[in-house]
């Protein structure tokens, strides 16, 4: 642990003992963050959602937890305006199982407190209880929580506190240089860390393994942790037609390449055997975006 760590250690030690205490519960906890917004972040965490809960071979009960505590969006991605959100539950006005919000997809969603910028920054004492109501959620398989970007001391705890953290980056160059420095940041409060990095918006698995590669290895030569590649997801126009229409882009074209790397995904982090990605379908999209025109 670095001398500066963004919780200090108190604290940082104490997310360390609650998330020992998930580790003995049925629930797996996934949080999924950035280091910067407009990577996908949000939209990968509800349609992964989906994936996950409408998995052919071993469908799960999942929630969405919309944890970006200021800036929220996973509702407007879906169109709905939910009546509670997570700021009654850090006030203490309701329970967090009140506030849960079922959808249509087989997955439920609680919402943030979008508009609210004093919630930006919890004290330790709200924080702490917000992480431990995510407990009392005792019927999921899944609880994903989508988290702002960057490396507030919100986002840190939420990292901490998850079993397993997925870092989504862009082939940019600014998305990279910041997936490292949210995986720098991670590193500084905890040395035992699941970290996975899931590529977006790429044009081809070519391009998303030597992007993926690269920041790996950075971060096993510089920060001496071991990243795992969890996979890629498509430069799709689909994703900003849902967004339009505000429907999940899982729902609207589930057949989509899109969706097809998402399914990918999912089946990853359930352990369920996938085809190698140079043969069938994704042999097949490869060659076809490596012929779309810029």
């Amino acid at each position: 642990m670095t001398e500066k760590g963004i919780l200090g250690p108190d604290q940082a030690e104490g997310l360390r003992r609650m998330m020992g205490s998930f580790a003995n519960h049925d629930t797996k906890i996934i949080a999924i963050t950035s280091g910067k917004g407009g990577v996908g972040k949000s939209s990968i965490s509800l349609n992964l959602g989906i994936h996950l809960a409408r998995m052919k071979e071993s469908p799960q009960k999942v929630i969405v937890m919309d944890a970006d505590l200021g800036l929220a969006n996973i509702n407007v991605l879906m169109g709905i305006i939910p009546k509670y959100n997570l700021m009654h539950v850090i006030k203490g006005q309701k329970k967090i199982s009140e506030i849960i919000y079922k959808t249509e997809y087989n997955l439920d969603i609680i919402a943030g407190a979008n508009g609210f910028s004093q919630l930006a920054n919890l004290k330790d004492e709200e924080k702490q209880n917000l992480i431990q109501a995510i407990r009392e959620i005792s019927y999921a398989d899944y609880i994903i929580i989508d988290t702002s970007a960057g490396i507030s001391s919100n986002v840190i705890s939420f990292l901490l506190a998850a079993h397993e953290i997925i870092v989504v980056a862009t082939p940019e160059p600014t998305s990279i240089t910041d997936a490292y420095g949210v995986i720098k940041a991670i590193v500084a409060e905890t040395d035992n860390a699941n970290i996975k990095l899931l590529m977006n918006r790429v044009s081809s698995p070519a391009e998303a393994n030597k992007v993926s590669q690269r920041i790996i290895q950075i971060c096993g030569q510089f920060l001496n942790i071991k990243v795992e590649n969890l996979g890629f997801v498509f430069e799709d126009p689909v994703v900003a037609a849902a967004v339009k229409k505000q429907i999940p882009f899982a729902f609207l074209a589930p057949n989509a390449p899109v969706n097809l790397c998402l399914n990918h995904i999912a089946k990853r982090l359930l352990n369920i055997q996938v085809a190698d990605e140079d043969k069938g379908w994704f042999k097949f999209l490869n060659a076809f975006f490596k012929r779309m025109p810029a």
